[in-house]
């Protein structure tokens, strides 16, 4: 027969295992909330002719277990506005968008820019900001005679 002892340890060693791993699902949960995934967070438009004024519509999806609020896209030039997003809560499992537009009058060039998302979202020191590029060539002017 064995010592209650070594009987009772594995037991023991099981039930704080299970504990660890209720608590350790709990704190999960409750961080979790809203979680902003794109589908791409990333856009070229590749050659822009000096002048010319483009926009990009950006998709994402709640993935997260609480309603999505985005209060605010933020810009970093005059060149980029944001065109539009939802003022409403998107809620979990839905999917919603952000349209960027970018005006390429005065720039030459490889053009990189960054735009912020402020949300509630639990993910947003990862997804806060989407990107967009590109090449600005210059505007030919037709020779006069």
């Amino acid at each position: 027969m064995k010592p209650l002892v070594t009987m009772r340890i594995p037991g023991l060693i099981v039930l704080l295992l299970c504990s660890f791993v209720g608590l350790n699902a709990q704190d999960t949960e409750k961080a979790y909330g809203p979680l902003i995934v794109w589908e791409k967070s990333s856009h070229d438009f590749g050659d822009v002719v000096e002048g010319e004024k483009v926009e990009h519509t950006f998709r994402f999806r709640n993935e997260g277990n609480a309603p999505l609020i985005i209060t605010n896209v933020q810009v970093t030039c005059g060149c980029t506005t944001p065109k539009g997003w939802t003022k409403d809560p998107v809620a979990p499992g839905a999917s919603a968008e952000i349209t960027i537009g970018f005006d390429s009058a005065h720039k030459i060039g490889r053009q990189n820019k960054v735009v912020t998302i402020v949300s509630n979202a639990a993910n947003a020191d990862k997804a806060a900001q989407i990107m967009f590029s590109a090449n600005v060539l210059e505007k030919k002017v037709p020779n006069e005679p």
